[in-house]
């Protein structure tokens, strides 16, 4: 080889040694992507983690949101496009490895955590303290007046109630209408279905009397709605918690610390609130969640 080959070759090696010494890949330089579905809890929190993370780690934080699903979510964590993100217990359900049927919540979040761990390598951490998830509800007046505080209590007056639901709810097997007559052993009048956006509207027009809403939904604060609780444990337990690749907590042993302090911090009261604040009043996500953070204390 001559003299200018043997320059090009160890031009080569030299070069080759140092992207090998600065993390070729963009999990090493230093950023946390976290994903966020195109509903509005998961983009608060998102929010919430960049602000905590970039406040006690030394990583920069970047914010990939509008995803479709949380099978996307899934997805992209799985192929490392996101390192971050928020999931819900009962996604565990959706087939992406073998798990007993239970609705049990404890049971639940520990084939979450124990099963995305072993076949996908993700720490699935302790939930926030809220469901993202279906939810009856009523007005407040009516609520008071009845004493209605769990779905039980609506089977006296269930015959002379008509129920405002989302469409697809009618046609499920699995926690469809069905199979909540059978589980709770009382129909409605009747149930009409309307988008899930319209129920709470209608509900405080007295259009419809009680209605299946989402649990964080900030339509429940905008309508004065009043959700019951499910005493029956009808619906899949859908509890929010943090999800984490493995192999990020390991080369940055400080964020396991950073994610942690939103566990258990956030109940469905407050977030729907915050969603409230997100979408009804039209503050940013980023303005909201730093807010809570600060007012909670984790967050000058």
């Amino acid at each position: 080889m001559n003299r200018k080959g043997i320059i090009g070759l160890v031009f080569i090696i030299v070069m080759s040694l140092a992207l090998s010494a600065c993390g070729g890949s963009g999990k090493k330089d230093n950023t946390l992507v976290i994903g966020a579905q195109n509903y509005t809890d998961p983009l608060i929190i998102a929010n919430m983690y960049k602000a905590l993370i970039e406040d006690r780690t030394d990583l920069k934080v970047k914010i990939k949101q509008d995803l479709a699903s949380s099978p996307i979510v899934i997805d992209a964590l799985k192929m490392d496009e996101i390192q971050m993100a928020t999931l819900y217990t009962g996604e565990v359900f959706n087939n992406y490895f073998e798990v007993e049927q239970t609705k049990d919540r404890q049971q639940v979040l520990k084939l979450a955590q124990e099963g995305f761990d072993e076949h996908y390598g993700f720490k699935w951490f302790d939930p926030y303290g809220y469901e993202n998830t279906y939810v009856f509800a009523v007005r407040e007046d009516l609520a008071a007046e009845h004493h209605l505080n769990k779905i039980s209590d609506v089977e006296d007056m269930a015959g002379d109630m008509t129920v405002g639901v989302d469409t697809t709810w009618l046609e499920r097997d699995d926690i469809g209408y069905r199979v909540f007559q059978k589980e709770y052993g009382f129909s409605f009048k009747e149930a009409l279905p309307m988008q899930i956006g319209l129920v709470y509207e209608a509900a405080a027009n007295k259009k419809v009397d009680i209605v299946l809403a989402y649990s964080v939904d900030p339509g429940l604060i905008e309508y004065n709605l009043q959700t019951l609780q499910d005493d029956k444990q009808f619906f899949y337990p859908y509890d929010a918690s943090p999800v984490v690749r493995k192999d990020m907590l390991e080369q940055h042993p400080d964020l396991e610390e950073a994610v942690n302090l939103l566990v258990g911090k956030i109940d469905a009261k407050t977030m729907t609130q915050l969603c409230y604040e997100v979408e009804v009043e039209k503050q940013s996500a980023q303005k909201v969640a730093v807010a809570f953070l600060q007012e909670i204390g984790l967050l000058q």
